[in-house]
């Protein structure tokens, strides 16, 4: 059987941590941040653990992550 293709777009968005789970960083943090405030801003900088309904599509679109 072949080897399975990794989608490489997601590969750059997703890591994954000790226990298995996904990790991602949040959106809306690019551009346009003036009319942002302080505490959003804040709180869009930690990095959270991808949604379980989306973790099992990222896992078949990641086979070897």
């Amino acid at each position: 059987m072949p080897k399975m293709k990794t989608k490489k777009s997601a590969a750059k968005r997703f890591k994954v941590t000790g226990t298995g789970k996904l990790k991602r960083n949040k959106a809306y943090r690019r551009h346009i941040l003036t009319k942002k405030s302080p505490k959003t801003k804040r709180n869009l900088r930690k990095a959270v653990i991808t949604d379980i309904t989306n973790s099992k599509v990222m896992k078949k679109i990641l086979p070897y992550l």
